[in-house]
């Protein structure tokens, strides 16, 4: 399977939203990430409901939703509902994963799970055969442009060795300090999607930057 990019629109520039959906649109990325925060479960806040839903009134691609909210069980339909294709939600954040993971997909979305730099791959091994991705935090939840934390390589050997022993179809995301510098040695150590926020937006050229990226991992 081809590897996606996947660039991250909180490092977009809010004041020309469209014109940034429009380049990941024309660009080589495949999907669009998109961070809700609700300054709870991380200190920050990002966008809403109505940015959402403009987004997906102009995006043509994947629209892969990063849940990083407590209780995300209250709007897994009123993400549906604004175009969300992917939803992921944080292992940390639900009481009942199990449970949420079966409404999203109730809900005609793919289910996915974040788990945070701290929290071992282990605690997924009861429920890997129901998720279509996880999503491996590489930097601490909450802010874009933080450093790579390096023992995310590890962390993704021992997924991808779970997928593999238990015969699941279960992508693997990187969020957080993507670049040109590690792209390749996490799909070596089997990604499969690779979030980009601040490497690709704060480039020159940011479509120049989603090609090159594209060509490392394929």
């Amino acid at each position: 399977m081809n590897k996606l990019i996947a660039p991250s629109i909180l490092a977009a520039d809010f004041g020309n939203l469209q014109r940034d959906v429009e380049m990941v649109n024309n660009s080589k990325a495949d999907w669009f990430h998109i961070d809700i925060m609700d300054g709870v479960f991380v200190p920050n806040i990002s966008f809403g409901m109505p940015v959402l839903k403009a987004i997906s009134s102009h995006a043509n691609k994947t629209i892969d939703v990063h849940l990083m909210i407590v209780d995300p069980d209250r709007y897994i339909s009123t993400f549906a509902d604004l175009g969300a294709d992917v939803l992921t939600v944080h292992y940390e954040a639900c009481t009942h994963l199990h449970r949420t993971i079966q409404a999203i997909k109730a809900s005609g979305m793919k289910a996915g799970v974040a788990l945070n730099p701290h929290t071992p791959i282990s605690v997924l091994e009861d429920i890997i055969t129901d998720l279509d991705l996880v999503c491996i935090m590489s930097v601490n939840p909450g802010f874009g442009g933080q450093s790579f934390i390096e023992n995310t390589y590890k962390k993704v050997t021992q997924l991808k060795q779970l997928i593999t022993e238990t015969n699941s179809n279960t992508l693997i995301e990187i969020d957080g300090g993507v670049t040109n510098k590690n792209a390749k040695q996490l799909v070596d150590a089997g990604a499969d999607v690779l979030v980009a926020g601040s490497f690709v937006f704060k480039s020159d050229n940011p479509t120049e930057t989603i090609a090159d990226l594209k060509s490392i991992c394929n």
